[in-house]
Order: C-alpha cells, then sequence, then structure tokens
C-alpha cells in the first residue's frame, strides 16, 4: 500500500541546517533511542540490486501464493527510488519485541491456541508508525528535508535495506537476523532527501546452521535463503483466504495464527536484550488461549477480543477456520462439540474447517452416520467436498 494509507506519511518542515552530517547522524541516533527504537542505521538507494534480482525471481516462481500485492509494480521494491525519485538516504530503525519466555512451549498443550509472538500484543505497525513519525518530524525540524515514514505496508524491501544499513543479514529463513536482538526486530523505513553519512552493509554469519529450515513443519524453504510462501504456516492461516490445504492441516498442529518456529530456532536469539518496551509486551489473553473459547466467538466478541491486534485484520471467519483445524489436530474428544456446533455457522470456509475438525475427532462410523445427510442439506459445493473427502 502507498500514499497516506496505514504505514506512510509525508513530512515536510523548514527547520535548520546541521553543519556537520556525522554530528546529525549521532543526534538522530539518540534521539531514535529516546522514542524507544533499539538500533538504527543508514544507506543509500542502489544497495540492493542483488536482493531486487532474487526478489523478481521469487516472483516469477510463483512462491509468493496469491499476495498479488507483492507482484503490483515490482520496479517500486527492487530500488527505493521507484517509490520516491527524491530519496537520497534510507534510514532504516529496529525494535525488539523478543519473547519473554519460549513460544515453542505452547505447542504441546494441544487444547490451547499458539498465537504468533508478535500478534500477541497490540499491532506493530500502529506502535512504530507513531514512533517513525515523531522521528522524522525531529528530522525535519533539525534539517530542512523532505521525508517519507514505512512500515510493511508499502512497497519497501525492508530487510535487504535493514542488511544494507548494518541491523542485520538476511539469515535461511529469510527473515533478519541481529547479532544483538536475534530473529526478533520490527523494522520501520525513513526515506530522506538528505545526505547522511552511510554504514557499511552487515555480512551473514548463519554459517552451517540449519535450524530454521529444519524445524519447519511444511518444509516451506525449498532451499536456503528462499521461502515457498504457499507452504508457510503464517502464510496459510493469515494470508490465505480459502480453505487451509488438505496437506498442511496437521502439520499446522495448534498454530492459529502465523507461525514462530524458524525465528525461535535461531541460535542467535541467546544473545536478545532482555527489557523490551512496555507497549510491545504480550496480552495476557493472547499467550495460550482455549481453542473451546475461541471457538464460540461470533463476531462482536471476535472483535472485542482482537481491539488494536493484527489478528482482527483477517475477520473472525478466517480465525474460526484456523481453530477449527487445531481443534481437529487436538486429539481432545471433548472438542468435538465445537466441531458439531460450527457445522451449522452461516459462513461456508467455518462450516468446512468444522467438517474435517470433527472427522479427526470422532470413529468413521458416528462421522459416516452424518454424512449422507449432511451432504444433501449443504449448499455450498466446497463444503460438501470437505463431507466427501474426510475419513
Amino acid at each position: 500500500m502507498a500514499g497516506r494509507r496505514a504505514g506512510v506519511a509525508d513530512l515536510r518542515g523548514p527547520g535548520f541546517l546541521s553543519s556537520d552530517p556525522t554530528e546529525l547522524k549521532a543526534a538522530l541516533g539518540r534521539e531514535a533511542r529516546a522514542l524507544g527504537f533499539d538500533c538504527i542505521g543508514v544507506t543509500q538507494p542502489g544497495t540492493i540490486e542483488a536482493a531486487g534480482k532474487h526478489f523478481l525471481e521469487f516472483i516469477a516462481s510463483g512462491g509468493h501464493g496469491d499476495m498479488d500485492w507483492l507482484a503490483a509494480q515490482p520496479e517500486r521494491r527492487v530500488d527505493p527510488r521507484g517509490l520516491w525519485a527524491d530519496v537520497r538516504s534510507v534510514i532504516m530503525l529496529g525494535v525488539n519485541y523478543g519473547p519473554d519466555s519460549d513460544p515453542l512451549s505452547i505447542l504441546a498443550q494441544r487444547t490451547r491456541a499458539a498465537i504468533s509472538v508478535y500478534a500477541q500484543g497490540d499491532d506493530y505497525h500502529d506502535l512504530i508508525k507513531k514512533r517513525l513519525k515523531a522521528l522524522a518530524r525531529w528530522l525535519v525540524a533539525t534539517a530542512p528535508s523532505d521525508v517519507k515514514v514505512f512500515v510493511d505496508t508499502a512497497a519497501v524491501m525492508e530487510k535487504p535495506l535493514a542488511q544494507a544499513a548494518h541491523l542485520g543479514w538476511q539469515g535461511k529463513h529469510t527473515n533478519l537476523v541481529s547479532r544483538e536482538f536475534g530473529s526478533w526486530l520490527f523494522l520501520g523505513a525513513i526515506y530522506t532527501t538528505l545526505e547522511l553519512p552511510r554504514d557499511g552493509a552487515e555480512i551473514d554469519h548463519c554459517g552451517s546452521c540449519r535450524a530454521c529450515l529444519d524445524i519447519c513443519p511444511t518444509a516451506a524453504f525449498p532451499a536456503p535463503y528462499k521461502l515457498d510462501a504457499r507452504r508457510c504456516i503464517s502464510y496459510l492461516t493469515i494470508e490465505n483466504k480459502g480453505p487451509i490445504p488438505h496437506d498442511f492441516r496437521k502439520a499446522i498442529g495448534n498454530r492459529i495464527y502465523g507461525c514462530d518456529d524458524c525465528l525461535a530456532a535461531c541460535p542467535w536469539n541467546k544473545f536478545a536484550q532482555e527489557g523490551r518496551e512496555a507497549k510491545l509486551a504480550a496480552r495476557d489473553e493472547l499467550r495460550a488461549p482455549g481453542l473451546a473459547e475461541l471457538a464460540r466467538l461470533d463476531d462482536a466478541a471476535f472483535r472485542a477480543l482482537f481491539t488494536k491486534s493484527p489478528v482482527k485484520r483477517i475477520g473472525r471467519d478466517r480465525f474460526l477456520r484456523n481453530v477449527l483445524i487445531a481443534i481437529g489436530n487436538s486429539g481432545e474428544a471433548a472438542l468435538a462439540e465445537e466441531a458439531r456446533r460450527l457445522l451449522h455457522d452461516a459462513s461456508p470456509l467455518v462450516r468446512g474447517a468444522a467438517v474435517w475438525a470433527l472427522g479427526q475427532l470422532v470413529s468413521r462410523e458416528e462421522f459416516a452416520a452424518s454424512r449422507t445427510n449432511a451432504i444433501a442439506g449443504e449448499r455450498d459445493e466446497s463444503v460438501r467436498e470437505e463431507w466427501r473427502a474426510a475419513s
């Protein structure tokens, strides 16, 4: 997305010119940390040509799945000047969101829901955008310039730019890895017309490690540094608008929104600093909510529970689809009642997932006894197909 939507803003102001760009950059770093950023670096347009080439190859392979917005106007992504011709420096900033406990321990609690660490608190887009805008206002008040700020919603290749600005490197899981914060950094960018001193690019420190590749439940990495989003649990539970493909349902386990496995496996996480900003802390009610309670959410209750949360963006129907896949994987017969009730939901997406969940939790005889009448009374062909396919 571009323009003034979500994470993008234009800020202009007069201010006064610092006579020493090095002093200005140092002051910028101090101001950034005072606003709650944990790291900052500067690069320039034209530093991510190799990453741009890889991105175009990724799009050509179809690895982006249904994320058509990634493929739209690729020239705006592969070089910052494609998005804004006047940009002279790119300021990259990071905020540590490392968890305060093992994010994978929830996977053993099969009747509870695993929500990705980044989505357990308030939406980071809003939190980071406010800080970026404040820093940008300080910058234009200090040195005459035009600026634009971005938080993960415009045609900006944040991770390659962050590597070029020395914040970290893109690991084999394709996410940014920092020697200070491991794989847990939110990124934001400020494009400016100022000429600021550049930082040198960070080098790759992954070595022979394959931890992030080997832990992936759905084998979403066809090779190191390459992701097939169509196999990624984050894509399947968030970006995917239709039914979860059958081949991946068992592997999803109780992950109902995103997946932290490849991030949590990174050995560089042991160097992550403690003491995150309180505003980025997880909400207690989202750390390990019960599947039964989540399955009973109507639209109003869903919106209330996930107020200010990124989870809210996928909507109640997709969310319940994910919850039902987790219910089917729970092995808990008592949860079959939740699946039975949702067989009559208004959403075909929810009904289809409920069919699969019920088929995982009850005997073949009990399931077969319901199938014929259910198929005859079902209006949606995709749901009828779920009844036919379920064992």
